[in-house]
C-alpha cells in the first residue's frame, strides 16, 4: 500500500520535467484508480477460491513490474503505464490480505475480540498509504536521482514482502470443485443488506479525503501555497494518513455507532476548515484540517471494514470485502477526477472549495444512510 501512493510527493517534479498541468496529474491519478477498479471487479474476490497467498503473490509481483517501469524512465507515457500496473497491483491486494489478516487472526486466536484484527488491517491499509508519500518525499529532498530512488527501495520491501507472504499460512481451504469465474458483483446480500449500504457511503466518503491529498494536494501546497519542498509535501500526506490510523487505534474499544459517529463529525469538521485554509492560503490552518479530516475518515472506514467483516459469511468474506473498496476506491478517483476537469475553468482554489462542499453532502448522505432502520445504528 505504501508503494501505491509513492508518487504522490514526486508529481511536482514531474510536472516541471515534462510540462504537464494540474490536469494531467488529475489523468495520473484516475488511470491509477482505473486499474485499481479493474483489478477489484475481475480479481478482489478470486482468493475466495483459489487461496490468499496465490493472489497476494501475484499482486506484489505485479507492484514490482511497476516499479521496475518507473526506473526505467522518468517520463509521463512511462508514468501513466506504471501507474495503471500499480493499480492492478493493489486491486488484487488490498481486499485479500484484509480477509486474509482475519482468517489468520481467528486462526490463531479463536474466540476473542477482533479488534486486533481491525486495528492491524487498517493501519496496514491507511497507514501504509501516510507512508509511501513520507520515504519517497525525504529520499526526494535530501538525496540524488528523486525520481528513480524511492522506487529503488520500495522494489527491495516488495521483494521482502513476497518472500514474508510465501512463509505465512494459507487459510483458505481447497475445494473439490471450483466455482466457475465470474468478475465480482456488487451486492449488498451479506446478512444486513441496509448496514452494507451505509458501510459502502461511508468508505466513499472518507476515500474521497484520502484522494484529495494522494492527487492534488501536493502541487496546491507547492504552486498556490508556495512551499515546493518534497519533503513537506510528503509529510503533509503522511500527517493525514497518520492521524487516521492512530485515531483507528485509539476507537478501538468504542462501540460502533459512537466510533461511526465520531468518525462523520470529524471528518465534516475537518473538511469545513480545509475550506477555510483553501481560502485563506493558509499553510497551518490547511495542514490541521487535513489531520482533523484524516482523523474523521480513518475511523469511518474502520467502522466500515469492520461492520462488513462481521457480517459476511466466511466463504463471502473476499467478495464482501472487494465490493466494499471498490464502492470506497470510486470515492478516492471520482471526486478528484471531479476536482482536475473543475481546474480547467476555475482556479485550483475554487475547485477544492467547491470539493469540500461536495464532501460534507458525501458525509451527510452517509450518516442518514447509517441511521435508517436496518442499518448500522
Amino acid at each position: 500500500m505504501a508503494f501505491s501512493t509513492v508518487p504522490t510527493p514526486l508529481y511536482p517534479l514531474y510536472q516541471a520535467r515534462e510540462g504537464f498541468s494540474t490536469f494531467t496529474v488529475t489523468i495520473v491519478f484516475a488511470v491509477y484508480a482505473i486499474g485499481v477498479l479493474t483489478s477489484l471487479l475481475l480479481a478482489g474476490h478470486v482468493s475466495d477460491w483459489v487461496g490468499r497467498r496465490k493472489v497476494m503473490i501475484t499482486a506484489l509481483t505485479v507492484e514490482l513490474v511497476a516499479a521496475a517501469l518507473l526506473l526505467t524512465e522518468p517520463s509521463l507515457p512511462v508514468l501513466l503505464l506504471a501507474r495503471l500496473v500499480t493499480g492492478l497491483g493493489v486491486g488484487m491486494l488490498t481486499a485479500t490480505a484484509t480477509a486474509h489478516l482475519h482468517e489468520l487472526h481467528s486462526a490463531h486466536r479463536p474466540g476473542t475480540s477482533s479488534q486486533r484484527f481491525e486495528i492491524v488491517s487498517t493501519a496496514a491499509n491507511i497507514g501504509g498509504l501516510g507512508f509511501g508519500p513520507l520515504v519517497a518525499g525525504l529520499l526526494a529532498q535530501y538525496l540524488d536521482a528523486p525520481l528513480r530512488l524511492p522506487y529503488l527501495v520500495f522494489g527491495a520491501l516488495l521483494l521482502i514482502s513476497i518472500a514474508a507472504v510465501a512463509l505465512t499460512p494459507e487459510t483458505v481451504k481447497k475445494q473439490p470443485v471450483r466455482p466457475a469465474y465470474r468478475p465480482q458483483r456488487v451486492s449488498a446480500d451479506h446478512g444486513d443488506p441496509a448496514g452494507y449500504v451505509a458501510a459502502a457511503a461511508a468508505g466513499f466518503a472518507s476515500f474521497a479525503v484520502f484522494g484529495l491529498f494522494t492527487s492534488l494536494a501536493p502541487g496546491f501546497v507547492s504552486h498556490t501555497l508556495h512551499h515546493p519542498s518534497r519533503a513537506l509535501a510528503g509529510l503533509i500526506v503522511f500527517a493525514v494518513f497518520g492521524a487516521a490510523a492512530v485515531a483507528q487505534t485509539l476507537t478501538g474499544r468504542l462501540d460502533a455507532k459512537i466510533r461511526r459517529n465520531i468518525g462523520l463529525f470529524a471528518q465534516a469538521a475537518g473538511v469545513a476548515a480545509l475550506a477555510v485554509g483553501t481560502r485563506t492560503a493558509s499553510l497551518p490552518v490547511f495542514l490541521a484540517a487535513g489531520i482533523v479530516a484524516g482523523i474523521g475518515a480513518g475511523v469511518l472506514f474502520k467502522s466500515a471494514v469492520g461492520t462488513v467483516v462481521a457480517m459476511a459469511t466466511p466463504a463471502k468474506r473476499g467478495e464482501a470485502l472487494a465490493g466494499l473498496f471498490l464502492i470506497s476506491y470510486l470515492g478516492l478517483a471520482l471526486p478528484a477526477i471531479g476536482l482536475g476537469i473543475a481546474t480547467l475553468y476555475t482556479t485550483v482554489t475554487a475547485a477544492m472549495t467547491w470539493f469540500t462542499g461536495v464532501l460534507l453532502i458525501l458525509l451527510t448522505t452517509a450518516g442518514v444512510l447509517a441511521r435508517r432502520p436496518g442499518g448500522t445504528g
